[in-house]
């Protein structure tokens, strides 16, 4: 995918809101890799996080208060990457406030609340407000979406998509689980999307999950597992079945099938890190993507490039708000699933 010349425009003036592991990948990427963005503002209440900014970004107004940012003139857009109960209001706040809106996934864990941003975003049409399914932007997943289209493998009837995490003996998920809304929402959001995306955009009629604790015991108090698998039943006869885990052992293993009725293609079916292989003793095998940052590296930096090309040219780009919403009522669908035992019809 090469990138959008965005020359003839000014450029894009973001304030990146939340400096967290992900959010300083995206400051970076907006800071030194997107033609036609300008980083201009930062915004946490965490000293440290705002003593990174100044070490490792371009000189950049600091804001502790997300209103305050809100407030400066000079700030066209905001990138998002904030706590997922918090981005709802936010991004009804930015809009309300004339700001073009990046936000991380998901749009909201309450499916109300996803409903409220997309009746504002509705009253701010020159606004441009996207959600961060980063997968719609890696190089193999579009090549796949572009030959489906071409209708290399027939009619796309089921999909097949896993999110594997590897393990962190830590726990940070289990710290983090309070507010993640559960594995499926975390993790399993981005396969939902790009079943939907790979598949025309099916509505899903009815779901069905499963879930075991298999190493970290403080999901149980949450309600929550870390490993997890779905079925989700899509309109028209389309089928899409889902595998999440936090507890992979050899590293972040990513990846997606898509079956046809003239043949099937595959994303990321072996993780591989590079093209080097290793043969000793033990075998022949190659290392693996240690974390889902590596992986799709280059995702992130093309889903920033579209975002301000869109902005600049008024094209919608990536997920839309509305799906995100979808992706949030599937997942709210499969929590329950998950906590009943019992297929839930949408």
């Amino acid at each position: 995918m090469t990138a959008p010349d965005l020359s003839a425009h000014a450029p894009l003036r973001i304030g990146v809101v939340g400096l967290g592991r992900l959010g300083k990948r995206h400051a970076q990427n907006l800071a030194y890799r997107v033609r036609g963005a300008a980083l201009a503002a930062v915004c946490s209440p965490l000293d440290e996080e705002l003593a990174w900014a100044r070490g490792a970004l371009p000189a950049a107004r600091e804001y502790r208060d997300y209103a305050a940012l809100l407030d400066d003139r000079e700030i066209d857009a905001v990138w998002l990457v904030t706590p997922s109960a918090l981005h709802a209001q936010q991004i009804v706040d930015a809009l309300r406030a004339g700001k073009h809106v990046f936000c991380e996934k998901p749009l909201s864990l309450d499916l109300a609340e996803c409903e409220r941003v997309l009746r504002e975003a509705q009253r701010q049409p020159h606004l441009q407000a996207t959600i961060g399914f980063m997968r719609r932007f890696d190089p193999s997943y579009r090549d796949a979406y572009d030959k489906i289209q071409a209708g290399l493998i027939g009619r796309p009837f089921m999909v097949r998509s896993q999110t594997c995490d590897q393990n962190d003996p830590d726990g940070f998920f289990v710290r983090f689980a309070p507010t993640s809304g559960g594995i499926f929402l975390d993790c399993t959001v981005h396969d939902i999307d790009v079943a939907r995306w790979l598949l025309g955009k099916p509505n899903a009629k009815r779901v069905y999950a499963a879930g075991t604790v298999a190493l970290h015991d403080g999901l149980r108090e949450f309600g929550d597992v870390d490993n997890g698998v779905a079925i989700c039943e899509f309109e028209h006869g389309r089928l899409a079945m889902f595998y999440a885990s936090r507890t992979m052992a050899h590293g972040n293993d990513t990846g997606s099938e898509v079956i046809g009725t003239a043949g099937s293609l595959a994303v990321g079916r072996n993780p591989r890190l590079n093209r080097v292989e290793i043969a000793d003793v033990h075998g022949v095998r190659n290392e693996c993507t240690p974390t889902f940052f590596d992986r799709f590296e280059d995702a992130f930096l093309y889903e920033a490039q579209a975002f301000v090309a869109a902005v600049q040219s008024g094209e919608q780009s990536g997920a839309t708000l509305a799906d995100a919403l979808e992706a949030t009522r599937i997942g709210n669908a499969l929590r329950r699933s998950l906590e009943t035992g019992q297929a839930v019809t949408l």
